[in-house]
Order: structure tokens, then C-alpha cells, then sequence
């Protein structure tokens, strides 16, 4: 007979908590490697992320969990940027983890490396918002919430930011016209 004051490996936080990463570790560490433009440092974002939210775990409601998470995953990124004193010099490019390409995944080669410098040269901000607004396919008003900001403020960052990756350079030679659409 199991005894009634001890849970099994399948209840509580920690298992909920466990099934959560297990599931939704590959798609925060994509968001993570789009906001850092580092692989190594995206998956510390991610892990430092998990660490601080999980003395917490327990408290957060299924339903709102993602939201929790990814809003902590921005907010951290946005405490690395400040806290920053050393320059990395890694590889500007996430290397292939797999054959096949995930459906939502960004374009291949030459292309994923000129977008992925082009984010880099966004204000850290602006790069947050279209991380969220257009990779992760986010509302403005989700957004919003997310930065705790006004959905006015995430309209004019993604305008912003939309109109500095037009004018960027590399980008102009290497995406087709049409690619950065408006930021409605």
C-alpha cells in the first residue's frame, strides 16, 4: 500500500515543472538564441531563466505558465544586456542541431547568418519586439504584457526596428522584397 503522505514521481511542481522544460525547452531556447544571437549564451539565458522560476513553480497557474516563463526569459535577457562588462566572441551562428529544418525555423546558411547580425545591431529593445512580435508570433497586446509596456510602445519599437532591418545593408542584398512586412 502507498503511503498517503507521499506523492508520487508523477504529482506535484516538480513533476509539472519537469514535464513544462521537457516540453518547452527547444522553443525558449530558440526565443532565448534570438534575443542573445549566441547559442552558448541562449541556452545560460534559458537555464538561469528555469533556475529563478522554479523556487516559484508552484504558485504559477497552468494556464499562465508560458506566459511566466518567457516574460521572465525577456526580462533576464534584458538584466544580461545591462550587466554586461565582457565582450564574447563566439560563433555568430546556431549550429544545426538536426537534418530536418523546423517549420517555424529561421532560413538556412547565409541568410540566417545576415538577419541574425542585422538583429544584433538592434537596440536591445527593439530586438526583444520583433523576437516576440514576429518569430514567437505574439500579439501587440501580448507583447505589451509581456515587456510591461503600452501596445503604442510595442507598435513604435517594431516600427522602428522594421524600418532599421530595412536599411540594413546586408539585408537589403540578401532577403527578397517583401520580407519585412509593416509592423501592424
Amino acid at each position: 500500500m502507498q503511503d498517503p503522505h507521499h506523492a508520487t514521481a508523477d504529482d506535484g511542481p516538480d513533476a509539472e515543472f519537469t514535464r513544462f522544460v521537457t516540453a518547452r525547452w527547444r522553443a525558449l531556447a530558440h526565443t532565448a538564441y534570438l534575443l542573445t544571437g549566441d547559442f552558448h549564451e541562449a541556452e545560460d539565458l534559458v537555464q538561469t531563466t528555469l533556475a529563478k522560476v522554479y523556487p516559484r513553480w508552484g504558485k504559477v497557474r497552468p494556464e499562465t505558465a508560458e506566459h511566466y516563463v518567457r516574460r521572465s526569459l525577456v526580462n533576464n535577457s534584458r538584466s544580461r544586456f545591462r550587466k554586461r562588462r565582457v565582450v564574447h566572441l563566439l560563433l555568430p551562428f546556431l549550429p544545426e542541431t538536426s537534418a530536418e529544418a523546423d517549420a517555424g525555423a529561421l532560413p538556412a546558411g547565409d541568410e540566417r547568418d545576415v538577419l541574425m547580425r542585422a538583429l544584433a545591431d538592434l537596440p536591445e529593445r527593439q530586438r526583444a519586439v520583433v523576437v516576440l512580435r514576429y518569430w514567437e508570433d505574439q500579439s501587440a497586446e501580448e507583447v505589451a504584457h509581456m515587456l510591461g509596456c503600452s501596445v503604442g510602445t510595442v507598435k513604435s519599437q517594431a516600427s522602428r526596428a522594421l524600418a532599421k532591418l530595412r536599411q540594413h545593408p546586408a539585408l537589403a542584398d540578401h532577403l527578397p522584397a517583401g520580407t519585412l512586412g509593416d509592423a501592424r
